[in-house]
């Protein structure tokens, strides 16, 4: 949610913005309802300064988590581009390509963003990161953990193998839950 630099890199600013997205929309979750550690996810990627988030602003951005959350688990790049333009029709914002006076490369920017709430922010500037990423891979841009314990979702970057899980931990945890019941089966 902060400005490019001058060495602002529009693909690494777009996998940034989608792995902020998958963060913040897990720990938005329903279950965990801790301002503090949406704070930290916010710190944690980039966001300067002291964040005195009001109960008003987490309100706002679990709002907007909910249909984020709908796109990142997305079974197929056509759903994920419907849950999109939705969410890009109905918000305030429009598109437009700036260098901020010459300082950065052309990229596309998203007018009120700056002085928006937290909310449009969240939404605004990962719809724009989401729809990047379905346009250049044709296909959904996250999954949800396949663990039964986790359900967090994930940003599915790599062209290969798809993802199950959200983590290693998840993925080891299952394998070794399915290792477990297969040895007391026999």
């Amino acid at each position: 949610m902060t400005r490019p630099g001058a060495d602002w890199n529009p693909r690494h600013s777009v996998q940034a913005t989608a792995r902020r997205t998958a963060d913040l929309v897990n720990a938005l979750a329903p279950e965990r309802p801790d301002p503090a550690a949406v704070a930290d996810v916010l710190r944690a990627h980039g966001e300067p300064g002291p964040l005195d988030l009001t109960p008003d602003d987490i309100t706002q951005l679990r709002a907007a988590a909910v249909p984020l959350r709908a796109v990142l688990a997305a079974p197929d790049a056509d759903t994920a581009a419907a849950l999109l333009n939705t969410l890009l029709r109905d918000s305030a914002h429009h598109l437009r390509l700036t260098s901020h006076g010459g300082g950065t490369p052309w990229h596309p920017r998203l007018d009120r963003h700056d002085d928006a709430p937290w909310g449009e922010r969240f939404l605004a500037s990962s719809c724009l990161a989401l729809t990047v990423l379905v346009w250049d891979q044709q296909r959904p841009p996250g999954g949800t953990c396949a663990s039964p314990s986790c359900r967090n979702v994930f940003l599915a970057q790599s062209r290969g193998l798809e993802r199950r899980y959200c983590s290693r931990r998840c993925a080891t945890r299952e394998r070794v839950a399915a290792h477990r019941r297969a040895r007391a089966a026999t």
